[in-house]
């Protein structure tokens, strides 16, 4: 009698442990070329060193058959005071194309969470009539290039640096000051400008847009307490952005910004949010663009 094949071809979703993160990076470098697989795995490492609220997974889901994995969702869980349950930032969900038919699995375990209320900052445009069926709601209607040396708002204010692992600002409470160092610790930049109305904070994150051939060095604003705050130190801001040379800073935006300077798309930077909880203009902390990259 033929031996039976002890070999197990059934396909599971289960969390992502700290064990897979090489065969993740490795499946989601497969379906996301050509970003790179360090890419992923930059920023796996990033998510492993982060606080996660209690119970919930630090990673996301996989799906697997025989031991390897074929399908991934990676889930950035955050805990935020105020707010009654956490908020998550769905990313980089990819099946390989065999098994598909079971990325209804990988849905459900990614939602499962009512109390969560959910972000997706980068979808494709393919995909907006389709998170807007699930019940996604559209925040961001597109993005505002701003060119804050323009401006003269908030001159005679003082632009300070936070550094990485920071975890104390002056004039800043604790979570915002960490907000700070952690999000200079994933290669952002974070400010402080100072005037006479206290100390506001900023984050920016620095990447390349494309303009026909030529790639572009700009600023994403990635957090502020609001628009109105980037808009009041326009000035310093400016001129601190372009000692470093940076000369437009992209701000989530439903229009133009009054006072600044700038260009308004909507071509790209839809974003949608859906649970319980609202999501806002200026604060794309703990997200895929910061702890990944653009």
């Amino acid at each position: 009698m033929e031996k039976q094949s002890t070999t197990d071809t059934r396909v599971r979703c289960r969390p992502i442990g700290d064990a897979d993160l090489e065969a993740v990076a490795d499946l989601l470098a497969r379906g996301f070329a050509p970003r790179p697989r360090a890419y992923f795995l930059d920023g796996l490492r990033r998510q492993a060193g982060r606080a996660v609220p209690d119970g919930l997974p630090r990673y996301g889901y996989l799906l697997e058959t025989g031991g390897v994995p074929v399908g991934a969702v990676l889930l950035i869980f955050t805990g935020r005071s105020g707010e009654a349950g956490p908020r998550c930032n769905i990313a980089s969900w990819y099946v390989d194309p065999p098994y598909r038919g079971h990325a209804a699995m990988l849905s459900s375990m990614a939602l499962r969470n009512k109390q969560a209320t959910y972000l997706n900052v980068t979808p494709a445009p393919s995909t907006w009539p389709i998170l807007e069926a699930q019940g996604y709601r559209r925040y961001c209607s597109g993005l505002f290039a701003a060119f804050p040396l323009l401006s003269l708002i908030g001159a005679g204010r003082r632009v300070e640096t936070v550094a990485p692992g920071t975890t104390a600002v002056a004039g800043l409470d604790e979570a915002e000051a960490r907000l700070l160092g952690d999000h200079a610790g994933y290669g952002c930049l974070s400010l402080v400008v100072r005037g006479p109305d206290g100390p506001s904070p900023f984050v920016f994150l620095p990447f390349r847009m494309r303009s026909g051939r030529i790639p572009l060095p700009v600023m994403q604003l990635a957090y502020c307490r609001s628009v109105e705050d980037f808009v009041a130190a326009a000035a310093p801001l400016g001129r601190a952005l372009a000692l470093r040379g940076r000369f437009a800073v992209l701000i989530d935006a439903v229009g133009p910004v009054p006072g600044l300077a700038g260009i308004y798309t909507e071509r790209r930077g839809r974003k949608y949010v859906k649970g319980p909880g609202e999501a806002r203009l200026a604060d794309l902390t703990d997200t895929e663009l910061v702890i990944f990259g653009p």
